[in-house]
């Protein structure tokens, strides 16, 4: 008859620490993911991005920043809002020449652009400066991704939750890390239905905006003129252009991410140029309409800044806050799944 004082031991007999070790392993498992077997020929072609899942990974740092890009450049026009007609256009103007030349990048280096581009054309030091700014851009990226996020999500929670925002802008951080330690397909996978809804809602709101506007567009003109003759006067043409060009800087960050195909060439599925090209040509489209049909918006429907609010939240309540579907207020909860959609964009624009 056993010794009912002994510890019993695992069935299969193995020590008891083997357990813990078990559990670890798990652990390890759900977060990191499988093993992956680098001797298996099919495992690069399972793990590279096809184009629309590269827009979606990469993308989404380009994209997202027309959150916090169009707003920085409207509101740096003060009163005289009628020059963003032409910011729009010299923003998606901007847009497609610097994707036009980051296609050129990745048909010359398919190896993938950023510093490796500056080395070889200029030379080492060139290229440990452009290394080293990227890094700086790397980090800027991150930190204003994730508060332009925390100020989307803040907009429409209660200001009670305002004390918790630093705490939750740095638990995303480390989701995100962990995400990208699973590997780069299954984050994309992830974040394509947050992706979608983003762009769903904005492409709805941009053309919404202007068609209820559009009986405007004859006085617009006229105001346009007006204000143009008005700001001459008062500022002098040379003012009035530096105004417009402080404002147009000031949209800067519409551009960031832009470079992010490029950089990314290793990922994509093969032929790697075609696909890295064809995934220039959906971010650029999609943040050229969506960052240049924003300000437009702004401008027609006479959106001004409201403290606690982003100007798309201030947008959006104007658009769709008052619709109703019988009991339902299908307007706010559009709303809300539109700045939720930001705030989940923004967030993965850090991921990219």
């Amino acid at each position: 008859m056993p010794d009912l004082d002994v510890q019993q031991k695992p069935s299969d007999g193995a020590p008891a620490g083997a357990a813990s070790g078990s559990r670890l392993s798990r652990l390890r498992r759900l977060v990191l993911g499988g093993p992956k077997d680098l001797e298996d020929p099919s495992l690069y072609h399972r793990m590279s991005l096809i184009a629309v899942l590269a827009w979606v990974g990469l993308g989404a740092d380009g994209l997202s920043s027309s959150c916090y890009g169009p707003e920085e450049a409207f509101r740096a026009l003060g009163a005289h809002t009628y020059l963003a007609v032409f910011l729009a256009m010299a923003m998606a103007m901007t847009v497609f020449i610097i994707s036009r030349a980051y296609k050129l990048l990745i048909e010359h280096f398919p190896i993938g652009g950023g510093y490796v581009v500056a080395t070889k054309l200029l030379g080492p030091a060139a290229g440990v400066v452009s290394g080293s700014a990227l890094l700086v851009d790397y980090v800027l990226t991150i930190a204003i991704s994730v508060a332009s996020g925390g100020d989307a999500l803040f907009s429409f929670l209660p200001a009670d939750w305002l004390p918790h925002k630093l705490t939750i802008e740095i638990a995303v951080v480390i989701l995100l890390m962990l995400m990208n330690l699973r590997g780069v397909k299954e984050s994309v996978t992830v974040l394509f239905p947050i992706f979608s809804v983003f762009v769903l809602t904005h492409v709805l709101v941009v053309v919404w905006g202007i068609a209820t506007s559009a009986s405007r567009i004859p006085q617009l003109y006229s105001e346009t003129s007006e204000g143009l003759r008005g700001g001459v006067h008062s500022l002098g043409a040379f003012g009035l252009f530096w105004l417009f060009l402080r404002a147009y800087c000031m949209g800067g960050g519409t551009y960031t991410g832009i470079e992010a195909v490029s950089n990314g060439v290793s990922i994509m599925r093969e032929p790697k140029v075609a696909t890295a090209q064809r995934t220039m040509t959906y971010m650029a489209v999609s943040l050229a309409f969506t960052a240049g049909g924003l300000l437009l918006c702004y401008m027609l429907m006479g959106i001004h800044p409201v403290e606690g609010q982003t100007m798309n939240a201030v947008l959006l309540q104007r658009l769709a806050g008052g619709l109703h579907l019988g009991p339902l207020n299908f307007g706010h909860l559009f709303v809300i799944v539109s700045l939720l959609s930001e705030t989940l964009l923004l967030f993965v624009a850090a991921q990219t």
